[in-house]
């Protein structure tokens, strides 16, 4: 049962309908570095559909009605889109989820210090990295300071053209004997993963009592201040990013591909926005959910185990005047997912992690793991063979190319996804998504044709699921 290619099959105008989805997303990739930027940017898409804020009609005391469009955010970081059905609610949702955070390095709430006449800025790194892929590498500062005025402060220095860029320095070859003798989880210790920030001192005179004592420190510290209007003090409320710097980019001669920063998973959140947006009609209500911190477990009040995705379907089914507990918990069980997530691209030269005949393979299409987990399926959502045979007919229907997989091979490892928390409900889901390689990387490959494979069976699922 050997997937084609995907590309061999396409028209011209299908090819230049992909690039056209393709300039789009690289754009989301570069602009949208962090959680919070992606769901900005969603609103802002959804805004411009013709969606409104449900706040807003729940201030303004309006009902809703099958074609009203509405949206939810939540702490800035979860975004809802729901686009109501002719059906009733109580028949259940066709629902597209993904995450928007990706592995990285956090500011810690104390990280500036001085050494060696450098300044640095401490960090914690933030899901599942390689400590030895974050050194020697340019690098960017993105998120926000909050003062304790109220006020909020943007914080984006090093991706423009001309902005300095930071690093995390590394260990020179010549004296790295011992470090290239230790096992590459031991090889940079996550402790001094520091970023540099600066190497110019301040001036002052050699006399002066109130000088600084880390001069280098101060110097970026006033910087800070005079461009920024923020205090030292300010980090101790602050969310800030270490992210590669720069954008994403065509890769291969072919610009078959797509090399950049965070494809796990805003890959599938922006064609699952995408789709959402294009959908104009439904008969059950479609419903795309971009949360954060899956990287992490999911935890949190913005994490997917959060009440945020109940509480507002709740909502939004008391002001459609489908207002009773049990209404809610049948539209819950009656409803269908695609969890939306990345699987690992098959990479020959890591061929023996893989069991060719269900790996997902670059350009073959959207894919579909019935279940993730590690061991005996530990941890796993593990979808019904009646709903995977629901999603085979829709996606032949519309002629989508699409495979399935598992992520990697028996006891290689394993993942997980939002998929259990969701099918606590009892409502069908199903792991889908876009098979990256270099998962975790600063920087991962995603192919062009499986982008545009995931959003066409993404707006296929909302249309006839």
């Amino acid at each position: 049962m050997e997937r084609p290619c995907a590309w061999k099959k396409y028209t011209p105008q299908q090819v230049e309908e992909l690039e056209g989805l393709c300039r789009g997303y690289k754009q989301f990739l570069s602009e949208n570095k962090t959680e919070r930027l992606c769901v900005k940017t969603g609103i802002k898409m959804a805004e411009e559909a013709g969606y409104v804020d449900l706040e807003t009609v729940i201030a303004e005391g309006r009902t809703l009605k099958a074609g009203d469009k509405v949206y939810a955010a939540n702490h800035g970081k979860d975004l809802m889109l729901v686009n109501l059905g002719t059906a009733p609610l109580e028949q259940g949702f066709n629902i597209l989820g993904a995450h928007v955070d990706s592995p990285r390095l956090d500011l810690k709430q104390n990280p500036a210090f001085e050494a060696g006449d450098m300044a640095y800025l401490d960090t914690h790194y933030y899901g599942g990295v390689k400590s030895y892929h974050w050194v020697a590498s340019p690098l960017a500062l993105v998120g926000v300071i909050c003062k304790k005025d109220g006020t909020t402060v943007d914080i984006n220095i090093g991706d423009k053209a001309d902005d300095p860029v930071f690093t995390i320095s590394d260990l020179l070859i010549h004296l790295s004997s011992e470090q290239m003798a230790k096992p590459a989880k031991d090889a940079v210790d996550a402790e001094i993963l520091d970023v540099i920030v600066g190497g110019r001192p301040v001036k002052f005179d050699e006399d002066d009592k109130d000088a600084s004592k880390e001069p280098v420190k101060q110097m970026f510290l006033d910087i800070l201040k005079e461009q920024y209007g923020v205090e030292e003090e300010d980090f101790l409320s602050a969310e800030i990013e270490v992210v590669p710097a720069g954008p994403a980019r065509d890769m291969g001669l072919d610009r078959s591909m797509i090399l950049g920063y965070g494809h796990d998973d805003r890959v599938c959140a922006y064609p699952s926005m995408l789709a959402q947006i294009n959908v104009a009609n439904v008969e059950r209500t479609s419903i795309t959910l971009i949360v954060d911190k899956e990287e992490i477990g999911s935890v949190g009040a913005t994490g997917m185990t959060s009440r945020f995705f109940e509480n507002t379907v709740a909502e939004i089914m008391t002001l459609a005047g489908e207002d009773s507990p049990l209404a809610l918990r049948r539209a819950l069980a009656h409803s269908r997912m695609l969890s939306s997530d990345v699987s690992a691209g098959f990479d020959p030269g890591y061929a023996g992690k893989f069991e060719t005949k269900n790996a997902a393979f670059m350009g073959r299409g959207l894919c579909f793991n019935k279940y993730t987990g590690s061991r005996g399926k530990g941890g796993s959502n593990d979808a019904d063979a009646e709903y995977v045979a629901l999603i085979r007919d829709i996606m032949d229907k519309a002629g989508v190319d699409f495979q399935t997989c598992e992520l990697g091979r028996v006891n290689a490892g394993g993942g997980g996804t939002i998929a259990y928390i969701m099918a606590k409900y009892g409502m069908n889901v199903i792991d889908s998504g876009v098979a990256v390689l270099s998962m975790h990387a600063l920087w991962e490959v995603a192919n062009k044709a499986d982008i545009y494979e995931a959003y066409r069976g993404y707006k296929a699922f909302l249309e006839r699921a």
